[in-house]
């Protein structure tokens, strides 16, 4: 009995221990944007963890760092006129144990880094700026370098950063901050539940100095991520579904499905896509973009169909969208490193039971849907859709798509 009555006691002292502030500069950490206070911030992390738990505050200034490690019960906070800047040299991110284009291996930790931390969360209205500069102009050399030998240049061989992985985390949230100039992927999200990114500024430029690779939300392994009232512009995919790939993808255990995912009154500048599924995925299923709109150059929803790896993409929905794209729709073969590892299997592509509906745009033109010889495509249903295009019709060698009220510069869609 008496250990049933100590039980809420114990359970209100733990309560406060998570919910104690620890603003780091209390504790020796002091405003610097030319030398890296790493180590000193990770103290206050350590420090809050030991003791039961506790956010971790960042008051005005601007901080540099490495590499940080959230530990269980931790959580961040950046105040108004807060930035935690990443230090743009790669030895302040130690090479350890990780996921990248849908393989576990060896790779850079993040800016951020949250491994195991259930009900994780950062929260703003300051900055999380990657500082991706030197590393974007090193790419861009070094891959200029390869052209000049006639060789092609993979992501992986410039070493650079993301600027947030969460692994393994449930009961994420990421509110009111802004992620700005990550190195590499801004959000990696691998193997979480439960996650919501809300009110948050994700962006990385196109110019002067473009920012490769630098996906808004990467989603991998995933299930339950709703991404509300953000606005996202970067240079490679705005919202990206990955999960593995390789023709032995669907078998490995560290690869898996993405599910349950919402997307919806979000704002979208440039990108490469608004929701693109394909480069590194093997299952999505219940994708939902709704209520957004978009002032881009590119599809609304990209479907990479890797002719690598067996591919199943189904109900998703594309709803209430305004604004200007180059497509609504782009579904084609995606053979970037396509290597199938010596197996004889042939994997195809399935992609059924997507709604794409009540769109008003402008686009380059409508799209098209073309995937791989051995792809299956099914039940596409476009309806109550207004476009202005320069390029109107559809072009697509499938049966299976049904057109509802799809008007394009005035006359009812064309499919070719």
């Amino acid at each position: 009995m008496k250990k049933l009555l100590l039980l809420p006691i114990l359970l209100a002292v733990a309560s406060l221990a998570q919910s104690q502030d620890y603003l780091i500069t209390n504790y020796g950490v002091h405003e610097d944007s030319t030398r890296p206070n790493t180590i000193a911030i990770q103290q206050v992390i350590d420090r809050a963890h030991a003791n039961g738990g506790g956010t971790i505050v960042i008051p005005k200034g601007v901080f540099l760092t490495g590499a940080l490690f959230f530990r269980p019960h931790t959580k961040l906070s950046l105040m108004e006129g807060a930035v935690l800047k990443g230090s743009d040299n790669i030895d302040d991110y130690p090479l350890i144990p990780s996921r990248m284009e849908g393989r576990s291996q060896l790779y850079y930790a993040a800016l951020i880094n949250a491994y195991y931390v259930d009900s994780f969360s950062i929260a703003g209205p300051g900055i999380i700026n990657g500082n991706g500069l030197k590393f974007w102009k090193y790419f861009w050399a070094y891959r200029d370098s390869m052209k000049a030998i006639k060789q092609s240049a993979t992501n992986l061989e410039v070493h650079r950063p993301r600027l947030l992985f969460i692994w393994g985390c449930n009961k994420v949230s990421i509110k009111n901050v802004s992620l700005h100039n990550a190195g590499f992927w801004t959000t990696h999200l691998y193997q979480c539940n439960e996650v919501t990114i809300e009110n948050c500024d994700i962006r990385s430029p196109y110019r002067p100095v473009p920012a490769p690779s630098t996906d808004g939300i990467d989603i991998d392994v995933c299930k339950k991520v709703t991404v509300r009232n953000c606005y996202i512009s970067v240079n490679d995919d705005a919202v990206c579904i990955k999960g593995g790939k390789g023709p032995d993808a669907h078998t490995r255990a560290e690869n898996g499905m993405v599910e349950d995912i919402l997307v919806e009154h979000c704002n979208f500048g440039d990108s490469h896509g608004v929701l693109t599924l394909g480069s590194e995925s093997i299952h999505a299923k219940n994708i939902t973009v709704r209520d957004c709109k978009v002032e881009s150059n590119t599809p609304i929803l990209r479907l990479k169909m890797r002719p690598d790896t067996y591919q199943v993409f189904e109900h998703i929905t594309i709803d209430h969208i305004t604004g200007t794209c180059g497509t609504i729709i782009s579904l084609s073969p995606w053979k970037q490193f396509f290597n199938m590892e010596g197996s004889m299997e042939k994997p195809y592509g399935i992609v059924r039971n997507i709604t794409i509906s009540n769109i008003n745009v402008t686009c380059k033109k409508f799209g098209e849907i073309e995937g791989n010889p051995a792809d299956l495509v099914s039940n596409i249903l476009f309806k109550n859709i207004n476009a202005t295009a320069e390029t109107a019709g559809l072009k697509t060698k499938y049966t299976g798509i049904q057109l509802e009220n799809v008007m394009v510069n005035g006359a009812p869609l064309v499919m070719q």
